[in-house]
């Protein structure tokens, strides 16, 4: 039963899908994570738009922008967790967006100019992903030295002088 009702979950678009649907913004409902916040799949090339549409609809913090790996020779994906915060707000709305991107060319608008609190998290992401983002003031590494080669947060990244520890004695 419990299964039932989260797969009907998963197939219901929510109120933040609903909204960007009546308002034209093309995108995909991916259903719910486990704590019931809306999954969101768009294109690079309308992450702008978007995510300008839903700062106009209220979400005014962006909580986390990170990236994942899904495999070697599979998309690169950065995401975005946005919330509705106010003074008085105790259980905020919250939406999940994720944009897939090839790993041989990842690049995607930054959303910097939007929420400023996506300044480092998309070093970080580029740094350890190798994800540009497009129109970031200071798109540099982040915890890497400048001269490093390579992504290391990657699934197919190979470190270089890596030593097996049996290689070792």
């Amino acid at each position: 039963m419990a299964e039932e009702n989260q797969e009907l979950a998963q197939e219901t678009a929510g109120p933040v899908s609903s909204w960007l649907g009546e308002n034209g913004f093309g995108h995909e409902f991916l259903g719910r994570d486990r704590s019931s916040v809306e999954l969101i799949k768009v294109e690079p090339q309308v992450l702008l738009p978007i995510s300008s549409a839903l700062y106009a609809y209220g979400f005014n913090y962006l909580q986390c922008q990170g990236a994942y790996d899904e495999g070697p020779g599979q998309a690169l994906v950065s995401f975005y967790h946005l919330l509705k915060v106010d003074d008085d707000v105790v259980d905020p709305e919250e939406v999940r967006l994720k944009v897939y991107l090839p790993r041989d060319n990842p690049k995607v608008p930054s959303v910097y100019w939007i929420w400023k609190a996506a300044d480092f998290q998309e070093r970080e992401s580029y740094d350890m992903y190798g994800i540009v983002y497009e129109g970031h003031p200071n798109l540099k590494r982040l915890l890497m030295p400048e001269d490093w080669v390579g992504w290391p947060l990657r699934k197919d990244y190979i470190s270089p002088d890596f030593y097996e520890l049996q290689d070792a004695y």
